[in-house]
């Protein structure tokens, strides 16, 4: 399951390591847009199996920002 930036921002932090079980509504990745920091959240349970951001890089709406394996 990719999860997907839903605007253009910069990654201001990162919050999960692959590897890492998660649970429905947990912080991924915080983005950072017009100085509002916006949480990017587990869609469902699962466990993180690539991270495709890291703090400083720019992404675009759309992007694939955390892949996760649904439980």
């Amino acid at each position: 399951m990719e999860v997907r930036a839903e605007l253009s921002a910069s990654v201001w932090k990162v919050e999960v390591t692959v590897g890492a079980a998660v649970a429905k509504g947990d912080e991924l990745v915080i983005l950072e847009s017009m100085k509002m920091e916006i949480p990017v959240e587990a869609p469902a349970d699962g466990t993180v199996t690539e991270l495709r951001v890291a703090p400083e890089d720019q992404v675009s709406e759309g992007d694939v920002l955390v892949v996760l394996d649904p439980i």
